[in-house]
């Protein structure tokens, strides 16, 4: 796989609950090494889009391939769904997802939480996969809370060792949907920095932020999402420093003043 080529790809993807629009057609790449940050109001189906992305959610139209790989469908319209479950699995695990909440199983200790997916759904060696969760620990600054339980952290030390737990199955993305929004700005900034460190190694990332910040910092291009259609996109410095739309005007305005 050559650096230009897409690890993620999504073209024209429609996503509807019901009556609903979610998606609009929205087109979506990120190759190796890129970070691509999703902004936009509450509803404009940033977060959709990235479940849409990962097979957590089924989209109505469009296409969704990871590597140049189509993913296949069967049926039409809201009764389409992933044809081959077994393409389905290897895709999710090779792309991690880190959700707003930390979905720690609360009765293992954080070690455990990292192993456990590589273990059972790899059928990687428990000997190995738990040197690699120790690695990954020390990697995002909680190395020594192995033996703590999930009630005993701060939120920003679950959600760093829900990242562990995303790195430890070696994925080819990391997708981050809203990483530090239910946390308080001082625990905020610990995950921040874990992200931009993993942004400077070189990982494709897709992140859905309400930060404009981090989306500012770590970002190789920046997508603003307005009631289910891209509105705006480009580099991070063309759409916080020149944006275009009176929309993204609107929007950014208002960040900045909340």
């Amino acid at each position: 796989m050559s650096e230009q080529d897409p690890v993620i790809e999504i073209r024209g993807l429609h996503k509807a609950y019901g009556p609903l629009e979610v998606l609009k057609g929205v087109d979506i790449m990120a190759r190796r090494g890129d970070v691509v940050s999703l902004i936009g109001s509450s509803g404009s189906g940033k977060s959709t889009l990235l479940r849409c992305a990962n097979l957590l959610e089924d989209s109505q139209q469009g296409e969704v391939l990871f590597k140049g790989e189509p993913v296949k469908w069967k049926g039409t319209g809201a009764g389409r769904h992933p044809a081959d479950p077994k393409q389905v699995l290897r895709i999710r695990t090779n792309l991690s997802m880190v959700f707003q909440q930390f979905n720690l199983w609360a009765h293992m200790t954080i070690l455990q939480n990292v192993s456990e997916a590589p273990i059972t759904v790899l059928g990687r060696d428990r000997t190995e996969v738990e040197t690699a969760a120790r690695r990954y620990l020390d990697k995002v600054g909680i190395g020594d809370k192995c033996d703590a339980y999930p009630a005993q952290l701060s939120g920003g030390q679950q959600q760093r060792a829900a990242i562990a737990r995303a790195l430890c199955m070696e994925p080819q993305a990391l997708l981050f949907d809203e990483p530090t929004s239910a946390l308080d700005p001082e625990l905020e900034q610990e995950v921040v920095k874990v992200i931009k460190d993993l942004a400077t190694e070189g990982r494709t990332m897709l992140i859905v932020t309400h930060d404009m910040r981090l989306a500012a910092d770590v970002s190789d291009h920046v997508v603003f999402l307005h009631q289910g259609r891209i509105e705006e996109q480009g580099a991070p410095a063309q759409l916080f420093g020149a944006p275009k739309t009176e929309r993204l005007q609107q929007f950014l305005s208002a960040t900045v003043s909340a």
